[in-house]
């Protein structure tokens, strides 16, 4: 019990350096925790051992992929329907796009540039398709870009292109049986139920009984995760549909809302964040890093060159379509979901393995980095500023 304390607290410790240099870098917390992850895992592991770190620990493995799922579901839970409606055709074409084109593209260069195996390639190519919803919610957070339609935008384009990673993994690789169909009934039925018994719960029990509907939305979504593993799928994958079936009622309970998100990213996301940049082997990108340069670049172009001019239809300024593709141009959870299913299935090799996983990571970072940096539509922050105040019927002046 005394090493688990003193590892936890060591990785909070680390969450709150991370979060004191994400606010002087003025970038996402999220990008510095991977970074610190990196950096001190492989110091550790150098000097102390691979385990010393903790990072393979099974409870922290759980409060990482818990908050995984907490923080997916958040991310569904703040789409505003009435703008994804609105929006659904920018959504669809946008998030389309953003899976088509790096999955062929980044299947082709693992194939014909890498030489890996046809079934390699094609793991590469799912495994890069992604953007990173955990990420990309985590900066909507911080610059407040999850209030406007614009970034409201961005998380509708990002759940269609992580959708279609998901059914591109199952189609070509997951195997199809009864657990399956079992995993769809069932995930049906709960879902079908979870807005319904949610409104009920909170009309009976809502402001009376401690903090009942996180305890119950969090029930749902370990049991959903149970049963998306027990099938062969993984749990983080039916959090995102929940949180978007309860994204009307999350929009009338902005306390409710406010304290789950306090415990997820204060709490259970750097966990998440820290041990994926932990996995990253240091020694192993050093050792080849053109192959992980080659993935990195052939991720990066095919999204850009298949995302900006898609972009360009929707949004006419430089900074909303830079920005906008950059973001798009992200990964990690299902990227790292993608890839440790290749691996545990003998379909790529732990080499692969690793520059997969740097490549999602770089791709969490890199692109994150540069759009906040140089291309953060600070206007449409301003303009939504202004939009509630004149609501509110308060003179700027």
């Amino acid at each position: 019990m005394e090493k688990i304390f003193i590892i936890a607290a060591l990785w909070l410790g680390l969450a709150v350096f991370s979060a004191i240099i994400a606010h002087h870098l003025r970038v996402s917390i999220a990008l510095v925790e991977i970074c610190v992850g990196v950096i001190v895992a492989n110091i550790v592991g150098y000097f102390y051992g691979a385990d010393a770190f903790g990072s393979n620990f099974e409870w922290l493995q759980f409060l990482a992929s818990t908050g995984a799922v907490l923080l997916t579901f958040l991310a569904g839970a703040e789409l505003d329907p009435n703008v994804i409606r609105y929006k659904w055709k920018e959504v669809v074409i946008v998030g389309a796009v953003g899976f088509i084109a790096p999955f062929l593209g980044c299947t082709a260069f693992a194939r014909y540039i890498l030489h890996w195996n046809v079934q390699a390639s094609w793991l590469a190519g799912i495994a890069l398709s992604t953007t990173s919803m955990a990420v990309v919610y985590a900066v909507m957070l911080e610059t407040g870009f999850n209030k406007t339609e614009f970034g409201k935008g961005i998380l509708g384009a990002c759940f269609i292109n992580d959708l279609g990673t998901v059914l591109a993994l199952g189609i070509i690789f997951a195997p199809f049986t009864y657990k399956t169909v079992i995993f769809v009934a069932g995930s049906v039925l709960i879902l079908g139920l979870f807005p319904f018994a949610t409104s009920l719960l909170t009309k009976i029990y809502g402001n009376r009984t401690a903090a009942i509907r996180s305890k119950w939305v969090i029930f749902v979504l370990f049991a959903l995760g149970a049963l998306a593993l027990w099938s062969g799928s993984e749990a983080v994958l039916p959090a995102y549909i929940a949180g978007l079936l309860l994204a009307e009622f999350a929009s009338k309970e902005h306390l409710w809302v406010k304290r789950l998100r306090t415990l997820t990213v204060g709490f259970l996301t750097p966990f998440y964040f820290i041990r994926a940049g932990s996995l990253v082997s240091v020694a192993a990108l050093i050792s080849a890093p053109f192959v992980f340069l080659i993935l990195f670049i052939s991720k990066v172009l095919s999204k850009i060159f298949g995302l900006y001019p898609v972009i360009g239809i929707f949004r006419k300024k430089q900074k909303e379509k830079w920005y906008y593709t950059l973001l798009m141009s992200t990964g990690l959870t299902f990227g790292t979901i993608s890839a440790l299913y290749g691996y545990s299935h003998n379909i790529i090799t732990q080499h692969q393995y690793s520059f997969l996983v740097a490549t999602v990571i770089a791709s969490a970072v890199i692109p994150t980095l540069i759009a906040n940096f140089a291309f953060i539509p600070t206007h449409l922050l301003e303009r939504e500023d202004t939009r509630k105040l004149m609501a509110e019927g308060i003179d700027e002046e």
